[in-house]
């Protein structure tokens, strides 16, 4: 797999189908997904950003770089902790890629090892590439392995990983994020919704590859799931000055805040859901993270915004797409998020 990052940096277990998938409009791909069609059979249309949303995002490089930093300082001590130098990161595809960078090149920094690190893809109800598992099975230990991502949203994904690892004795389930407002896990950065601002764009700061493909008319038994490498987005790529934003404030001391929450983010999820009449909790995107992602490639419905956050600077990415795209935002007592989005059921418009 191609991607604008060093080997060094990273190395993608990932099948390239550049050329072979055609992107779709996001209406019409939801509408295909509301009606059974599964999300990695199709592609997005990469969403190209205005002046405007790009000042947002230089905006939120700049405020925020300092406290990702020192998250992804706690979580790389936390991992050396637990795990030592022996450790392999397997970063799940794509948000979970330029942490696992950031992670690497903290211990390498700080504890003077150089770590291995992997791209691997899993998708929600299909689960992980068991052939990219295989392939490292076949050169480290089994628990040696640790996954990582980007943040924790509901739990889809850490629920995935402990389904899926039942099936290969010895592997953690365990998932390795800069940020878990969800209250899912110890191994993190922080329990607070942090922007990461690498959630606010697509592939331009991810390596300038596409989120990860998985159908059975390109991708065959043997293989990877696969991705598109963007390289016509080469003279817009930001992945390594994302990189090296954040590694300019590793070593500073940068003091988060710090709330001990009861309970989960998933029952804040469920009590949405009833609020709302969402029958669907996938339909419900908690967290920054989410909530960026559902106005960058899916049909938003409303953005909930914390009361006491409404004039927060790291949701200025999000006000900004929400007035872009004609998204209503409502105030709403979130607990463990900032900001949740609901994408829209389209079945009845």
């Amino acid at each position: 797999m191609r991607s604008s990052y060093k080997k060094e940096d990273v190395i993608w277990l990932l099948k390239d189908i550049t050329g072979l998938v055609e992107p779709q409009p996001a209406e019409k791909r939801e509408r295909l997904i509301q009606s059974g069609r599964h999300y990695c059979e199709m592609l997005p249309l990469e969403y190209v950003p205005s002046a405007t949303y790009m000042e947002a995002y230089r905006q939120a490089l700049k405020h925020f770089a300092a406290p990702v930093a020192a998250a992804v300082e706690t979580l790389a001590d936390k991992i050396m902790a637990e795990r030592g130098g022996s450790v392999v990161l397997v970063s799940l595809a794509r948000a979970g890629t330029p942490i696992g960078i950031l992670i690497k090149h903290c211990i390498r920094r700080k504890y003077h090892q150089t770590v291995p690190h992997y791209a691997i893809s899993i998708i929600r109800g299909k689960g992980i590439d068991r052939n990219a598992m295989n392939c490292l099975l076949k050169k480290y230990r089994a628990e040696q392995l640790l996954f990582v991502d980007g943040w924790i949203g509901k739990g889809a994904i850490l629920s995935e990983l402990e389904k899926e690892m039942k099936d290969f004795k010895g592997v953690s389930p365990e998932l390795a994020v800069v940020a878990d407002p969800a209250n899912m896990t110890e191994l993190c950065g922080t329990h607070e919704d942090i922007l990461i601002p690498s959630s606010c764009l697509n592939s331009t700061v991810s390596g300038l590859v596409s989120r990860t493909f998985l159908r059975d008319d390109i991708i065959g038994a043997e293989d990877f799931h696969g991705a598109v490498y963007y390289g016509e987005l080469t003279a817009c790529d930001l992945s390594y000055e994302f990189i090296q934003a954040i590694e300019a404030k590793f070593g500073q001391k940068c003091i988060t805040e710090k709330k001990h929450r009861k309970g989960r983010g998933i029952d804040e999820v469920q009590e949405i859901a009833e609020r709302f009449g969402i029958e669907d909790i996938n339909l419900i995107k908690p967290g920054i993270g989410e909530a960026t992602r559902v106005l960058l490639r899916r049909v938003p419905w409303k953005i909930l915004i914390s009361r006491d956050h409404k004039e927060d600077a790291a949701l200025a990415h999000v006000l900004r797409l929400a007035e872009e795209k004609q998204v209503p935002v409502e105030e709403y007592p979130l607990r463990h998020y900032k900001v949740c989005g609901l994408i829209r059921k389209l079945a009845d418009t």
